[in-house]
This record gives structure tokens, C-alpha cells and sequence, in this order.
């Protein structure tokens, strides 16, 4: 029922299993809930223990729909009284709910579900009628429900989301119908989420459906471009895409987008590629977010580490030649990777490295690695201009000049990268 009970007088008569269960709906609307019942359960002793109610231990009343003040709204669960209940209740033109005889109830009660706090859907209650079939109701409704949790169904709010403490519309926006009333002020959230490699449909389920409720999206360069074209205009995205030597400024600028678009209760989706806690500086973001009061969830994504490799059929283990794998940044050459450089048994995937190249290899030779390593430079994984180029540890910077290696690529070496060589 989409009825606005808050701090009204809710009279609920029967202290049974299915009385108790709506009592718990009625409390969580904020209503003033006052229980008739002479047999009263565990359930409903215990919220008027707690003061969270007002019970009366004895059968139902006439006068207790006008005492101490009229009821807004009736429930009625005895399964004996029911009707007469009813009927008193149509006397003096108060709303009853009876529960046992849909066919004469004034109200009928859909199935009702509610988006999480935190879901896409928060915010949204689903209400089905199943035309006296309430099993079909709650099939229908879960069904729905899952659709906008999983942004497949629309959910993204079309009015920004009020202020807190705001009691007033929107400039410019109509004024409620009469008997409704305005939204409850819903403060903004920050969501870090990774896009994955690049092709749109290697994001993960959630990641997906907080994109389609997204109020605000900020953006890096890299391995968001599908996904941004889906969304729809109204959509505020601000591209936050970094380039060399400007990292730590607009990294400043990013936190505080980040904090200032969830203060105006904005749902943001921070939206980086790959994993955001794979080289994406996500812990620092979460970090300033928390620091400063701003709700953050972090939703993982595939790491281009080894999802970039496997596109062009490179494991970065493989029995036989490597169990283990690390990752590293080579943006800050062979200083950057530390004790890394003589972890010459396992595979060794590089991000960033492409500026770098000759500098790592020659490092990684003097560390020990064979020059005959096999090297493998996998550049735009999973999208259409993708481009494998093998060679060695020794060659591996002249080559890159030779067919001109550019930005974002993936660095494999290590036995495995000559793996589809072999196949």
C-alpha cells in the first residue's frame, strides 16, 4: 500500500504470526502502532516491551478506532472478528486491511519488495497483484527486482536526489498530488568500479547495473569507451583520463570530484579500467572518500594483468613452464620494479612499461633472465585494434621501435609468452 503512515495512528487488530509480520512493515513506515489482541505473540510482547508499540491485551472494541485519537489506517488478522472489524471500520470511513477475505477487503495488500540500501534500486518499491495468487506476485516481483538490480531494466533516478534536510521541489518541478508526498532526502555514494579490459561485455554484473543508475561518471581513458557510448545523454561523465607527467595533479582533482558530486547527493560511479586495485591507485580514492565521510564500495574488475594476455591466448602460468606470475608498474623503469627483477622463475607481466622498454631489459638480463626469453607485447587488448607482437628479451626494444608499440600494452615475459607460438 502506498500510503505515507509516518507519525499517524495505525490500529492493528489480532496478535498472530501474520499480525506480527505487518507490524514489522508498519514500524519500519514510522507509523504510531497500537496492538488489540487478548492472545498476543512473543513478537508483539516484546516490541511494546521495547515502547516501539502500544498493546492492549483484550479482544477488539468499537471505540478503540476513535481512542485516544482516530486511526488513519486498520489491520485486522484475528480470523474470528475479522469481519466485524470491518464493519465498524466502514462506519466511521477508515481504510481496512483484512487478511482473511481479499474478496471483501477494502484494501488489498500487493507483494511488495524494496531496493537495498546501497543497489542500484535503491529507493524503488516493487508492488505486484496477482490476482489472488500470490505466489505468482512474488515471482513477478522478485523477477523485477532483479532487473533493475542488474540494470537491464531502467532505474537510474530522472530527478537529482534531494539535499539532505531539503523539504522543498525541485525548481521548476510540479508539486505532488494531493495524499502524496516528497521524496526522503538520499545521500550521494561513490562507487569504484573496474571496467575490465576494454570489451564492454567483460564488466561484471554489478558494475554494469551501477552504471545504468549512475547520476555522475567519472572516467579514465582506458578501457571505458564502450561502456560510456551506452550511457545514456543525460548522464553527467567528466573524463579524468591521465597522460605522462600529469598523474599527480589530476589525481588531486579526481578525490575531489569524487567527494563533492556524492555531497550533493549525486550517485557516482568512479569508473576505471581493468581492476581498480590492480595499479589504479583505487586505494587512494577510497581512502580520501572515507576520510571525509562519503560513503565507498568497491566493485572489482577483470585485470588486464591477465586478461590482455589471455586474449591472444597467453596463460601467464602453465604447467610445465611457470606457476606463479607477477605484476608490476614499469612506468619508473627497473627502479620501480625492486626485488622483482631477479624473481627470474616466475612469469613477469608489466603495465605502464612501453616508454621503458630497453631500460627493463637490459635490467632484466643483468638480473639473470636468459636474453633468449621469450617476450610477448600484447597492445589495445580486447578491442578491435588488438596486436600481438613476439619476440626476445634481447631484441625486445628494437623490436617494439620496429613496428612502433604504442599505449596500452601488456608486457609477458617469460616462457608462456611463446606458448601459442607452440600451438
Amino acid at each position: 500500500m502506498s500510503l505515507r503512515l509516518r507519525d499517524r495512528r495505525v490500529l492493528v487488530v489480532g496478535g498472530g504470526a501474520v499480525a506480527s509480520r505487518r507490524v514489522d512493515d508498519l514500524l519500519a513506515e514510522g507509523a504510531l502502532v497500537e496492538v488489540v489482541a487478548p492472545e498476543p505473540s512473543e513478537r508483539v510482547v516484546a516490541l511494546a516491551a521495547e515502547g516501539r508499540l502500544v498493546l492492549h491485551r483484550r479482544p477488539f472494541a468499537e471505540d478503540d478506532l476513535l481512542c485516544p485519537t482516530p486511526a488513519w489506517f486498520v489491520l485486522t488478522a484475528t480470523g474470528t472478528v475479522d469481519a466485524a472489524v470491518a464493519t465498524a471500520c466502514e462506519r466511521e470511513r477508515v481504510w481496512c486491511l483484512r487478511a482473511d477475505d481479499a474478496d471483501a477487503s477494502p484494501v488489498h495488500r500487493p507483494s511488495v519488495a524494496r531496493g537495498a540500501p546501497g543497489s542500484p534500486a535503491e529507493g524503488i518499491t516493487v508492488a505486484v497483484s496477482g490476482d489472488r495468487d500470490p505466489r505468482r506476485a512474488v515471482a513477478v516481483r522478485d523477477a523485477v527486482l532483479a532487473g533493475l538490480d542488474s540494470g537491464t531494466l531502467p532505474v537510474r533516478r530522472r530527478r537529482p536526489a534531494a539535499e539532505p534536510g531539503a523539504t522543498h521541489a525541485e525548481p521548476g518541478s510540479s508539486l505532488p498530488e494531493h495524499g502524496s508526498s516528497l521524496p526522503e532526502p538520499v545521500a550521494g555514494r561513490v562507487w569504484l568500479v573496474g571496467a575490465g579490459p576494454g570489451d564492454a561485455g567483460l564488466i561484471s554484473v554489478r558494475g554494469r547495473a551501477l552504471l545504468a543508475s549512475a547520476d555522475v561518471v567519472v572516467a579514465d581513458r582506458l578501457g571505458t569507451e564502450e561502456h560510456l557510448a551506452l550511457l545514456p545523454e543525460d548522464v553527467e561523465v567528466v573524463d579524468v583520463g591521465k597522460h605522462p607527467g600529469r598523474h599527480g595533479s589530476i589525481q588531486d582533482t579526481i578525490h575531489e570530484l569524487l567527494v563533492s558530486h556524492a555531497r550533493a547527493g549525486r550517485r557516482v560511479v568512479r569508473l576505471k579500467g581493468g581492476d581498480p586495485f590492480v595499479l589504479g591507485r583505487g586505494g587512494e580514492e577510497v581512502a580520501y572518500c572515507a576520510a571525509r565521510g562519503v560513503p565507498v564500495e568497491v566493485v572489482p574488475g577483470i585485470t588486464s594483468a591477465t586478461s590482455v594476455p589471455a586474449a591472444v591466448g597467453i596463460p601467464v602460468t602453465h604447467r610445465g613452464l611457470s606457476t606463479s606470475f607477477v605484476v608490476a608498474s614499469g612506468h619508473d623503469g627497473p627502479a620501480g620494479l625492486g626485488p622483482l627483477l631477479h624473481a627470474t622463475g616466475s612469469t613477469l607481466v608489466l603495465l605502464m612499461a612501453v616508454g621503458r622498454l630497453a631500460e627493463i631489459a637490459d635490467a632484466l638480463v643483468a638480473a639473470g633472465r636468459p636474453p633468449a626469453t621469450p617476450v610477448a607485447v600484447v597492445e589495445q587488448g580486447w578491442t578491435p585494434r588488438q596486436r600481438v607482437t613476439h619476440t626476445s628479451l634481447s631484441d625486445l626494444a628494437e623490436r617494439a621501435r620496429e613496428v612502433g608499440v604504442t599505449n596500452p600494452a601488456v608486457v609477458v615475459v617469460g616462457d608462456v609468452a611463446a606458448v601459442p607460438l607452440d600451438r
